[in-house]
């Protein structure tokens, strides 16, 4: 074993990683989607980006940060139906500033957890992107679900929280070795 290889983070700092808080209570346009299995995903994406396509959304937000939004949309929804199950429910927030993303499911006791020391080509990367793409993020226990939210800016006067960044464990892929 070489003595150069990094140590392995323990359970407890991964399942850190993710913060537990509270979903965030924000004013603004609510819409809300069941998902019932993954191929649902995509419609509900559809409906999503023509919500935010709407001139009333798209003159106070960037083209940027909307995609932004449905991609963050799409991996929470992903990852509640892989890890999570049950009745999976997506509501966005559209309010003042941005957005408010909530992905709920029925396993409030697997919290998410960002991968760490793996492989980027194996997948599994999401929950960082989402990290990044936000201006806040967690996740919240209630009785019978669990709750992963994420905060995005609208991309006009604002940025994305630097004092996130660099929060969670870093995704490293693994050293090449050539012969």
């Amino acid at each position: 074993m070489s003595g150069d290889m990094a140590e392995e983070p323990s359970r407890d700092a991964v399942h850190d990683a993710w913060p537990c808080a509270p979903v965030p209570s924000v004013p603004g346009d609510v819409w809300h989607w069941q998902l019932e299995a993954m191929h649902t995903v995509s419609r509900v994406r559809s409906d999503l980006r023509a919500r935010i396509a709407h001139p009333s959304v798209s003159s106070a937000s960037t083209e940027d940060a909307r995609d932004g939004l449905l991609l963050v949309f799409e991996e929470l929804a992903s990852n509640a139906l892989r890890h999570g199950g049950g009745d999976v429910r997506a509501l966005v927030v559209a309010g003042p500033g941005g957005w408010l993303l909530d992905l709920s499911d029925e396993a409030p006791d697997r919290p998410p957890v960002p991968a760490v020391d793996r492989d980027p080509a194996l997948g599994g990367m999401g929950l960082h992107l989402v990290a990044q793409l936000s201006t806040a993020f967690g996740w919240e226990r209630r009785p019978g679900r669990k709750h992963v939210w994420s905060r995005l800016p609208s991309g006009l006067n604002d940025t994305v929280a630097d004092g996130r960044r660099g929060q969670l464990p870093a995704p490293r892929s693994p050293e090449i070795h050539r012969d």
